[in-house]
């Protein structure tokens, strides 16, 4: 029984030995590769908590220095913020926060560079359409109008095509165009709804060029 038993476990040896000969190089490689990944997957994730750590205390410091209205800490800040870590959120909010502190303090010129680089920089077409509406302000205050409405001009999410509508309108008010303006103000009133308090902003330009919008409204709904 135990030389039957030897001779049974030596068939065995030889069959895993031919099995490994054959697939012995696939299953180490294959090995390899996922605790390879598995390395790769944890340092990855090491590296986004790690970047996520550093961008956060940036941000951080951005936003002290816009409460202390120090453009030239903020300036430092968002620099290194941009070059360290430009594809994260962090550094699209921080260049926005930086952007409305730079204009207050006078330093237009930096504003509209940040602004700029969020429309260029930035994935979240959200953050780019608040550049936009923001640079198309800026382009209205220096008189650039023809500019104001080419910044305009790019599609935005649908959430902020009234907003666009309203700014487009205030552009075209003045330049004088007060009967494109009328239309871009009511495709604004129309986009917001009922309950949004910016509504009642865009109501007053309409009331002011003798636009009587309730009587609008009644008319669309005995239009459907």
């Amino acid at each position: 029984m135990a030389k039957h038993l030897d001779l049974e476990e030596q068939e065995q040896l030889d069959q895993l030995k031919h099995f490994w000969a054959q697939y012995g190089n696939l299953i180490t490689w294959v090995l390899i590769a996922v605790f390879g990944s598995l390395a790769a997957w944890n340092g990855w994730n090491y590296w986004q908590r790690n970047q996520a750590t550093k961008a956060s205390a940036l941000y951080d410091e951005i936003d002290s220095a816009a409460q202390a209205s120090d453009a030239e800490r903020m300036e430092r800040a968002l620099a290194e913020m941009k070059s360290g870590f430009g594809s994260t959120t962090y550094a699209t909010q921080a260049a926005l926060l930086a952007a409305k502190t730079l204009h207050d303090t006078g330093k237009i010129d930096a504003a509209r560079q940040a602004l700029s680089w969020v429309v260029d920089a930035s994935s979240d077409k959200a953050y780019q359409a608040v550049a936009r509406l923001r640079l198309a302000g800026l382009d209205v205050e220096s008189n650039a109008l023809d500019q104001a409405l080419k910044t305009l001009e790019a599609p935005v999410p649908k959430a902020f095509e009234p907003l666009v509508a309203d700014r487009r309108g205030d552009v075209l008010m003045a330049q004088g165009k007060t009967e494109e303006a009328k239309a871009q103000y009511q495709a604004a009133w129309r986009g917001f709804s009922e309950q949004a308090e910016y509504r009642r902003l865009v109501e007053i330009k309409l009331a002011a060029l003798g636009v009587d919008v309730s009587a609008a409204a009644v008319a669309a709904e005995d239009g459907k």
